[in-house]
């Protein structure tokens, strides 16, 4: 494989090494925050463009293509350097971002999506390889740590600015959801600045194939399968649309792994990279990870909102503590894996961890407290935290030489898929389940002396919340859940049934996300340390092969 020298002869200062980190750590937080405050305002979006059976398509169109051109981004990196690729990104970024707040329609929606996806892709591959670049192992491992605070700020911050956006009429001149795009633009501009004068590490160009061709069967393998997990639940899994694009990503994908094989050292993914048993093993843990932390966790703040009756932004607050746990778990552990190379110890801690805590979240109900909701987040925190940082120091410590970008970008990759593939399972669960659960626990509720006695007070059942509630008593059914807000003026005697057929949905998903996670702790049992010379041996064997 060609060896490009990406490496300074010696780490910048500390005053550019922290303007460098605020500006990729602001690049992270807007790919990040974009998700989030996108998905709260997107049903209001919809509504406005007229178009609200078309929103899959902009989901879709930007995961597609930012899936696909982060590994894009990690090779280009390798090959040309990490600087213009990452203005390239965030340019493109902006862009997208600039072109969306203008939309007209769905269809201009998701095609401008598609190119904010595109710059996506870069933000989050290219951070963690311009920091390796930076900086030694030693350096490394305590910086790390903040890159996982971003995506735990974003999920505290980005559900409150949504949920602000969605509610505004206008703001200067312009409709509020406008804003959920038009606020990345001065963020970023900041993030482009600081990057364009302040990172200045040297780079040697290698002629190398670009696999364009890798890029284009990944994406065919992908959309149709992202799609099918949009719509999938909607159509019908059994129906001819969702088989019919169910095997045209399974050809997709097939294709993309004989690319790949045909491709060798200039592949998206180098097939050798999965030779080494640290990289192999831990990019599988990253993948089921990815699955239970941003899959499961999403249906956490439903909880907090629906069932317990927080706010967003109190809502948001709660999940605070997970945040700093993230930040304390990365920087305690980066710096004993970086100086030991023993990686599998931590791993297997922060996933019983998150394990322990999955099955906790289980048992959350309408009565809950929200100290103990509280402690539980945090300790998950804690888990996330040192899982984050021990992958992503290991897939970094069996790089080969010249495909730090590549190998960065693979740890991006596996998580963005095991967290889309999770969001989509988990929330197809958890719809599927809410019906007959709020059913069931209506239908026992009516035998209560307390709810029997609210349905005779007149003033309790000559509500428009609570004729809701008995039109679909009549029928036998589960009260139409797409606007929940009237759960709130309901009388908590009979609001209660409903909350804990919601709650009893949202445990059953929680008891799937604790057996995902334990099978990431048994699939880490087959992780083998090899020390601080973690690549090295496997290095000597690709140079022999290659001489050979």
């Amino acid at each position: 494989m060609p060896v490009s020298t990406t490496a300074p002869p010696s780490p910048p200062g500390r005053r550019t090494v922290a303007a460098v980190m605020a500006a990729l750590l602001l690049g992270l937080l807007l790919s990040a925050l974009d998700q989030m405050i996108v998905a709260a305002v997107m049903r209001t979006v919809a509504d406005q463009l007229h178009g609200l059976t078309l929103q899959a398509w902009a989901t879709t169109a930007y995961l597609a293509t930012g899936v696909v051109s982060t590994p894009l981004y990690g090779r280009l990196s390798d090959l040309y350097g990490r600087k213009p690729l990452y203005l390239v990104s965030i340019s493109l970024f902006l862009l997208g971002s600039a072109l969306c707040a203008a939309a007209q329609s769905m269809y201009q929606l998701a095609a401008f999506r598609a190119v904010q996806g595109l710059g996506a892709g870069g933000l989050m591959a290219l951070a963690f390889a311009i920091l390796a670049d930076m900086l030694p192992p030693e350096r490394r491992s305590r910086h790390q740590a903040w890159f996982g605070a971003a995506f735990g700020v974003a999920s505290v911050a980005g559900p409150v600015l949504g949920g602000l956006f969605a509610g505004l009429d206008r703001l200067g001149g312009v409709a509020g959801w406008r804003w959920a795009f038009l606020v990345n633009l001065p963020i970023g501009a900041v993030a482009l600045f600081l990057v364009a004068t302040l990172y200045r590490l040297p780079h040697t160009r290698v002629p190398h194939r670009v696999d364009y061709g890798g890029a284009l069967t990944l994406l065919l393998g992908l959309a149709p399968l992202l799609v099918v997990a949009e719509q999938g639940g909607h159509w019908g899994w059994a129906s001819a649309r969702t088989l019919a694009l169910a095997g045209l990503g399974a050809a997709g994908l097939a294709a993309f792994v004989l690319t790949e094989r045909r491709m060798g050292d200039a592949a998206l993914l180098p097939p050798a990279m999965f030779r080494r048993p640290l990289f192999a093993v831990s990019n599988a843990v990253n993948t089921v990870v990815g699955m239970g932390v941003f899959g499961g966790l999403s249906v956490l703040p439903m909880y907090l909102q629906i069932v317990k009756g927080l706010s967003p932004g109190a809502a948001g607050l709660m999940l605070l503590p997970q945040t700093l746990g993230i930040i304390a778990g990365g920087r305690l552990c980066g710096p004993v894996v970086t100086r030991t190379g023993r990686h599998k110890g931590f791993l297997l801690l922060g996933l019983a961890c998150m394990t322990g805590c999955a099955l906790a979240f289980s048992r959350l109900s309408p009565g809950t407290s929200l100290w103990t909701t509280g402690t539980v987040t945090t300790l998950m925190g804690l888990g996330i935290g040192v899982c984050f940082q021990v992958m992503l120091l290991a897939i970094q410590a069996s790089a080969p030489p010249g495909a730090m970008g590549a190998a960065s970008a693979s740890y991006t990759f596996f998580r963005q898929i095991g967290g889309t593939a999770g969001t989509a399972v988990y929330l197809s669960v958890l719809f599927a389940l809410t019906g007959d659960r709020v059913a069931g626990a209506l239908h026992d509720a009516e035998r209560t002396p307390e709810f029997g006695a609210a349905l005779r007070d007149p003033a309790v059942a000559d509500t428009p919340a609570a004729r809701r509630l008995l039109s679909a008593l009549r029928d036998g059914t589960a009260p139409d859940l797409d606007d929940s807000s009237f759960l709130d003026r309901l009388d908590p005697r009979l609001a209660r049934p409903v909350l804990e057929g919601l709650s009893g949905a949202m445990d059953s998903v929680f008891l799937i996300v604790t057996g995902v996670l334990a099978a990431g702790l048994v699939l880490a049992l087959f992780l083998k340390d090899t020390g601080k010379d973690a690549g090295k041996d496997t290095d000597r064997k690709d140079r022999k092969e290659k001489t050979a």
